[in-house]
């Protein structure tokens, strides 16, 4: 039942005003004279913070990351769907009913595998009555019409485009990639009197210091590592890259052989990686390769013109923003 309920989750966020049902606290921002209140905010990063708990459950390093970029991102993204909406009021747009037909038709095609009951059941056990998931649907059909309308023309992409495309993201199509490391591990926690995560990464802080001052790796590691390479000085035998945890796997192939990454902050660990060595596995041909690349290039200069259209567009409204109390937000939850 999981993937139904992030197909749910992610479809009730986007157009997220159906948790707000009345204005019960201050306001985060207003546009045009529409109110967003902060509990809107709330209910917004609540709806989206499932959903990137259910899609990175196995990665707590990228949930934290996702959830503080989401934080940062919040209000601004309910005041682009206020604007996206009263660009679209303001050019007479009409959306047919067919469109939003079609656009629930194919969310209980793909994620509920065209069982329309077992998705009004989905939305009953959400608080969701059909009606109001066609409206959310509706206004998300309109964004996604205003901003394909603005995603402008644009060359397509030219052998050097793609080849420095290529180049720059070689890493992600190789396969087979060997990493050789060593850790030190310094828990969040240690049940020690006054002894605080804050503390714990300080001192993880000084003794990546004084490794990179020419103190030796593995003697700071033996002395100070709390997981089970410590007595091996840290060292861990080869592995594949996608054995490892993302997070330490991406860390230790952006070093190069005998480098120490910065103290990674990861769910109850604080962690320092060393390079001692690689074997990368073999990249696919760029011929092979093209078609996505190009597609992503283009999909990328289309980001870019409807970013600029947002900007100047932003200009056109009247937008205030008011200080939203960090105790109003949810706390962040702990990884799964």
């Amino acid at each position: 039942m999981i993937p139904l309920r992030i197909s749910l989750f992610a479809l009730i966020f986007t157009c997220s005003s159906v948790f707000a049902q009345r204005y019960t606290n201050s306001i985060a921002a207003v546009v045009d004279g529409v109110p967003i209140a902060s509990s809107e905010v709330e209910e917004t990063i609540k709806a989206q913070e499932q959903v990137i708990q259910f899609t990175y459950r196995n990665d707590p390093d990228r949930i934290k990351k996702e959830i503080a970029i989401l934080r940062q991102g919040a209000i601004e993204t309910l005041i682009d769907r206020e604007i996206l909406l009263a660009e679209f009021r303001k050019i007479g747009g009409v959306i047919k009913p067919q469109y939003v037909d079609d656009d629930i038709n194919g969310i209980i095609r793909e994620s509920f595998k065209g069982n329309r009951d077992a998705f009004v059941d989905e939305l009953t056990r959400s608080g969701m009555t059909v009606k109001k998931f066609r409206e959310l649907r509706e206004k998300m059909v309109i964004m996604n019409v205003m901003r394909a309308r603005n995603a402008g023309d644009h060359p397509p992409a030219t052998p050097r485009e793609v080849q420095d495309y290529y180049d720059k993201n070689v890493d992600k199509w190789r396969e087979g990639d060997q990493i050789k490391i060593s850790t030190i591990t310094i828990p969040k926690f240690t049940g020690e009197p006054g002894s605080t995560p804050e503390k714990q990464q300080k001192f993880a802080q000084e003794l990546r210091t004084r490794i990179l001052q020419g103190t030796d790796f593995a003697k700071v590691a033996k002395a100070n590592s709390q997981d089970s390479h410590a007595e091996n000085g840290g060292a861990w035998d080869w592995m594949s890259k996608t054995d490892l945890m993302p997070a330490i796997a991406d860390a230790a192939m952006s070093l190069k052989t005998g480098g120490v990454s910065p103290v990674l902050d990861l769910e109850s660990n604080f962690i320092i990686v060393s390079c001692d060595a690689k074997k990368l596995g073999a990249a696919p041909d760029i011929e092979k390769l093209r078609p996505e690349i190009e597609k992503m290039i283009n999909q990328e200069k289309s980001k870019a013109n409807i970013d600029k259209w947002m900007e100047n567009v932003r200009k056109k409204h009247v937008i205030k923003r008011y200080q939203t109390s960090r105790a109003q937000l949810p706390p962040t939850p702990s990884a799964p």
